[in-house]
């Protein structure tokens, strides 16, 4: 996700599109002129005056085109270049629109050649203005040392250094590098790479932008970045081995020639999206709070006590979105409440208690991780939260992008890869691999009919016994 901390586009983009609107409908009732004999605004005919169903027409698909396009998404380091392709891609989508809404009017008599001139009058203005702002806001940066992003740098090697010699000659671009941190502690940089988190404490207000190359950087060091980005809502970057393929599922920016990577907006962190996912989520998780986990607690708070002595529930620090620890809730199942590097049970444990086997088998110890879902810390369906310990562990033997990505979302009460198999005890890499492409593939294909059926399929997998459920 991009934050726009320090920017000005909350100001200039909404000031772009209204001049835009303007612009084309203003030409249109000059230049087109539709029906300029009834032009009235206040009328029983509203719908059978064209200069009124244009101005409707030409907003709605406007913002549609524009929004597909991207037209308004031009960030300090996109080049002329690029804006110009925005350009010419919108005014052939718009030119189609407009020509096919003088096609579905037949009684709309213009000649071509008319239209065709209000198209290109519209789009000269508009170029104009877009133009005129990027250079403005370029000279900002050089002369007037504005509109200035904040950022520090992690980590060396070829492209680190390509893209730190950008920031510093490229001064219209607007970066100010703040520190450089890396390991090899050369005469500009600032300090090691663990002095950063304390820099970044210390100066969370003032840092707008992390840059880290991974290949320099632990597993554990980049979870630590992703989570101070997002706690402290700034954007962090990735500065990939150039050497590699640049993976699919990460926004792909070029400053010049050098790629760097951000976290792209999944589905599910769309905010339209997270939304009816957590419309759904709370009316779920309301539904088994109140009809199902009050008097199964109390059958199973006297079964677990009868057996052994602890609390009916047992709490775990799981590792959730963007690397945030939270205290997922469960039905005790085992004879301690001790978590552990290797507590994952295992089959036959000796941990298990009679009426835990039972609970286990039948996956109702998962049924109090439906609180952390009401109190937004899980989703129902999802990647499964791994132990910390875990986390740590499974990241060396899976792609570093892979592992970021999986945890820019939620994690569920259960998932794609439980009702495929991958669940439970972890015995060989295969296990955890396949477990993650599953919530890869789950995370780009995210619908609310692929929850629902998940979510069926997990029941029926409940009913007739698992064999990984132990």
């Amino acid at each position: 996700m991009e934050y726009i901390r320090g920017r000005y586009s909350w100001v200039l983009r909404p000031f772009l599109i209204i001049y835009d609107l303007f612009v084309i409908n203003f030409l249109a009732f000059y230049l087109l002129n539709f029906n300029s004999q009834e032009l009235y605004f206040f009328s029983y005919e509203l719908f059978n005056n064209k200069n009124i169903l244009y101005l409707l027409y030409s907003i709605v698909f406007w913002l549609l085109s524009t929004h597909f396009l991207k037209f308004y998404k031009v960030y300090r380091y996109t080049s002329l270049l690029d804006i110009l392709s925005l350009i010419i891609k919108q005014f052939v989508v718009y030119t189609f629109l407009v020509y096919a809404f003088e096609g579905f009017f037949r009684s709309i008599n213009i000649e071509v050649s008319v239209t065709l001139n209000y198209l290109v009058y519209s789009f000269l203005a508009i170029s104009f203005v877009k133009l005129l702002s990027y250079y403005i806001l370029k000279s900002i940066r050089v002369y007037l040392k504005g509109n200035l992003r904040n950022i520090i740098v992690i980590g060396d090697g070829e492209s680190v250094n390509a893209l730190k010699k950008i920031f510093l000659e490229k001064k219209e671009l607007g970066y100010s590098i703040k520190a450089i941190f890396s390991k090899s502690l050369e005469e500009n940089n600032s300090g090691s790479i663990e002095d950063s988190f304390a820099y970044l404490e210390s100066n969370n207000d003032n840092i707008d932008e992390i840059y880290c190359s991974i290949s320099d950087l632990t597993e554990k060091e980049l979870n630590e970045y992703v989570r101070y980005a997002n706690v402290n809502h700034c954007n962090i970057k990735f500065i990939p081995n150039t050497k590699k393929l640049i993976n699919k599922r990460y926004k792909t920016d070029y400053y010049n020639y050098i790629p760097v990577l951000s976290i792209q907006e999944v589905a599910l962190n769309n905010e339209v999206n997270k939304v009816f996912k957590r419309v759904f989520d709370i009316v779920f998780s309301l539904l088994i709070i109140v009809f199902l986990l009050p008097w199964l607690s109390i059958i199973l708070f006297i079964l677990i006590k009868l057996e052994s002595k602890g609390p009916l529930f047992y709490k775990h620090q799981r590792t959730g979105i963007n690397y945030k620890v939270f205290n997922c809730y469960k039905y005790r199942s085992l004879t301690t409440t001790q978590e552990s590097k290797g507590t994952y049970v295992s089959q036959n444990d000796t941990r298990v208690t009679s009426i835990g086997k039972f609970i286990r088998r039948t996956s109702i110890d998962e049924l109090p991780q439906f609180i952390n879902v009401l109190k937004g810390e899980m989703s129902v369906v999802g990647p499964r939260p791994h132990m910390l310990t875990y986390t740590d562990d499974y990241s060396k033997k899976i792609s570093k992008y892979n592992f970021i990505y999986r945890h820019n979302v939620k994690p569920g009460i259960t998932g794609l890869a439980q009702i495929k198999g991958y669940r439970g005890e972890i015995k060989r890499d295969k296990d955890i691999i396949n477990r993650v492409k599953y919530d890869i593939f789950y995370i780009e294909n995210w619908s609310l009919l692929l929850d629902l059926k998940i979510i069926g399929l997990t029941i029926i997998n409940v009913v007739r016994g698992d064999d990984k459920a132990y």
